[in-house]
């Protein structure tokens, strides 16, 4: 057998990949840091299930994600279980189940894999790790705003800089059409055209509706630097709901504004794909430098609402690898070789001083040579950490 005959045990199905050195300790000193980063705000972490029954894992804002799902029989229950598409969603299943008697608002985090059935054009990936938090138990503006403060804290201690956020209600164009009393043909050609940010597909969508083609005309112009987009999307004339939406993003954009001046807002109010499960106040966020969304977090429903279990909810989740693609990798901690035979103790005092120690288990005629081959930046030579 040749050394080629084993490669194709190195294939991988499409969107799944091993992450070698460096970039899984990359990726693991990066979700320990958006933990912490987490915790010093009052979040505590919690550890859900890779699979569990596809009722559960399904049900509530779970259901966005069927069709993402990978389904198996459980051998011992006889019952199908669904291996995780998200997080929040268990996270949220916990809130209301084993948590529901935690005092609210409660916050909670969590960090791990999931799998998809499909990626997408831009984000081939089916399997990446997330890494995130859910307020649980209230709503107002003022957990709006920490949500999203607390996405752009965490990825500027990963490392990542010139953040951008941009603001969405994806509820809003559904407001909107019911207060105008909109059919459901009008509707869908309507969001087809707003998709495509199209004014006067806009208007042909509508017909002869001018109060209602100027009014979703109104709210694609909205679009842009929130402070600009919250005023234009005020001066409009919406129906009563629509206006609340508008108003509680206004509260918030104020309350994020007000917390870190310098952070760019922009807003997008009639955006909503990939936000189908949101009930509110939703968001992105972006590296100026990046091409991937860093982030996406909003309001929603916590738990079944289908069983009238359900609590309000707000929360974000990290994309890791978007996440290490736009932040600067760290430095990597020299490695020193200690020759064969040099005692275990006398690694501890070269770690204390941040190397990584490889001790030889096999003797070497030159040490320098040997330390060059394990990728060591330096060898114990007379005790002395000589640099290679």
């Amino acid at each position: 057998m040749t050394s080629n005959d084993n490669d194709h045990r190195g294939l991988l199905p499409a969107g799944l990949a091993d992450l070698l050195p460096p970039d899984a300790a990359r990726e693991a000193r990066a979700i320990d840091t958006a933990i912490e980063r987490f915790a010093a705000f009052g979040y505590e972490r919690v550890k859900p299930p890779l699979v569990e029954f596809e009722e559960s894992l399904l049900g509530g804002p779970g259901a966005a994600l069927a069709s993402q799902t990978f389904r198996l029989m459980d051998p011992v229950s006889q019952r199908m279980m669904g291996v995780r598409p998200d997080m929040t969603v268990q996270v949220a299943r916990i809130a209301v189940t084993r948590l529901k008697h935690e005092p609210r608002p409660l916050r909670l985090s969590y960090g791990g894999n999931v799998i998809r059935v499909r990626g997408s054009a831009l984000k081939p990936e089916r399997q990446f790790a997330q890494v995130g938090t859910e307020l649980i138990g209230v709503d107002t503006a003022e957990a709006d705003a920490e949500a999203v403060l607390l996405a752009v804290d965490a990825l500027r201690a990963i490392g990542v800089a010139e953040l951008t956020v941009d603001l969405n209600l994806p509820t809003l164009v559904a407001a909107v059409a019911a207060g105008l009393k909109l059919g459901a043909e009008p509707v869908r050609k309507l969001r087809r055209a707003l998709d495509r940010k199209d004014e006067a597909a806009v208007a042909k969508a509508l017909g002869e509706n001018r109060k209602a083609a100027d009014t979703f005309v109104g709210l694609l112009r909205s679009a842009g630097p929130a402070p600009r987009g919250i005023a234009q999307l005020l001066a409009l004339k919406l129906p009563a709901a629509a206006t609340a939406e508008a108003a509680r993003l206004a509260e918030t954009v104020k309350l994020v504004q007000a917390a870190d001046p310098d952070l760019p807002l922009t807003l997008d109010p009639v955006e909503y794909r990939g936000l189908e499960y949101q009930t509110g106040v939703s968001f992105c966020v972006f590296a100026m430098k990046a091409r991937h969304e860093l982030a996406r977090g909003g309001r929603y429903s916590a738990g079944y609402p289908e069983d009238g279990v359900s609590e309000p909810a707000t929360g974000f989740t990290l994309y890791m690898d978007a996440v290490l693609a736009a932040s600067a990798p760290a430095g990597e901690r020299p490695r020193l070789y200690l020759p064969h035979g040099t005692p275990w103790r006398d690694a501890e005092p070269w770690q204390a001083k941040g190397y990584a120690v490889v001790h030889a288990v096999t003797p070497a005629t030159d040490a320098r040579q040997e330390a060059k081959r394990l990728r060591c930046s330096h060898a114990l030579i007379d005790k002395e950490a000589v640099p290679l």
